[in-house]
């Protein structure tokens, strides 16, 4: 592979108030490039002044949604190291949603050195308040002038920064979420499994609908039976009934989350009891009428792990744990948290530093 050319801005932006970031507002004053043709492959790395992206009228992304994306995020360290948080996995997931959408794979490590390359070049932006962090928004747009469905030949790599501090206003105080019996997320054999903008702007209406009525997120059904529990808004969801921590089985249409695998990893050496295995609506709901639902919360890289207080479903209101952030939420978010702030030692070799 080609070395990264660099090209600095000759005009810096004004930093942002970091104690006021929000989530996805702000970015840093460079982005990575990287080109793809069928004679060239992937070529030509650069690190630009951050600015517009031009693209034909008839690029093909804009028309058929071919395009894939990550997120991830670095974090500063009390010893002034930046920590990335398995990126690895990342970019294999990354590759697997492009397999998805016919698009070139990217090679993981030089993946993994583009992002690198940028935090240093930008590393007067990076956060360091408790609780801030890069995010880091890696994509991959098809770029073809053509109206045809059909899979682009050439393709743009883009990574860029955003500094910003927790997702959900709520932080980790537990939200309240509403499922969703209307529309579906995604089903078997569609996209559901890979991250694809596609999916997400799926979710825009019933998202709508759950914040219009005061709700931070929905949580969604099965697109076929519209039973079974599969994610909540943007994150996997786990629930722990009668001592055991359940989440949806990975079926081909729920995001395979890395902070998802990251907790089951984490409560399989706490020694706690696991499962992955479909969990319909009305199980769940038996179990809440039961007093047998201890805690649910959902896990992702933007929130990392988001306590659920309330759930409703139809006309009925169900508390979870009296509203209150439960212990197996709490110890998740503190151990994942501390690994990646590097509070804590690094047992799992999931952090690698800039």
């Amino acid at each position: 592979m080609e070395k990264i050319k660099i090209t600095k801005t000759a005009s810096p932006k004004a930093k942002p108030d970091y104690n006021n970031l929000g989530f996805g507002k702000y970015f840093t004053d460079h982005m990575f490039l990287m080109n793809y043709s069928p004679d060239n492959g992937w070529h030509d790395p650069r690190i630009v002044p951050y600015g517009p992206i031009g693209l034909d009228p008839a690029a093909m992304v804009l028309h058929y949604a071919q395009e894939t994306f990550e997120g991830m995020k670095a974090y500063y360290t009390a010893d002034g190291r930046t920590l990335l948080f398995r990126p690895w996995d990342n970019f294999n997931r990354l590759n697997s949603s492009d397999n998805r959408l016919c698009i070139p794979h990217i090679d993981v490590d030089f993946a993994i050195e583009a992002v690198k390359t940028l935090l240093r070049v930008d590393s007067d932006w990076m956060p360091k308040a408790e609780g801030t962090s890069m995010y880091i928004r890696p994509f991959v747009i098809a770029t073809d002038a053509h109206l045809g469905v059909r899979a682009s030949n050439t393709y743009l790599f883009a990574i860029i920064l955003s500094p910003v501090a927790a997702y959900y206003p709520e932080g980790m105080a537990p939200v309240k979420i509403y499922v969703e019996d209307e529309d579906v997320r995604a089903v078997r054999g569609g996209t559901g499994e890979a991250k694809a903008g596609g999916n997400y702007s799926a979710t825009i209406r019933a998202q709508h609908r759950a914040q219009a009525k005061g709700f931070t997120q929905v949580l969604w059904l099965d697109g076929v039976e519209r039973k079974y529990i599969e994610e909540v808004g943007t994150m996997n969801v786990f629930f722990k009934i009668d001592g055991e921590v359940i989440t949806p089985s990975l079926v081909g249409s729920i995001l395979p989350g890395i902070t998802r695998r990251s907790c089951l990893e984490m409560l399989r050496h706490w020694g706690v009891p696991c499962s992955e295995r479909r969990l319909s609506i009305d199980e769940l709901v038996a179990a809440i009428e039961d007093g047998k639902l201890e805690e649910a919360f959902g896990s992702g890289t933007a929130a990392v792990i988001s306590p659920i207080g309330q759930l409703t479903y139809g006309d009925k209101n169900y508390v979870i744990n009296g509203g209150k952030t439960g212990p197996i939420s709490q110890k998740l978010y503190d151990t994942l948290t501390g690994i990646q702030w590097g509070k804590l030692p690094d047992t799992f070799g999931w952090t690698t530093e800039v």
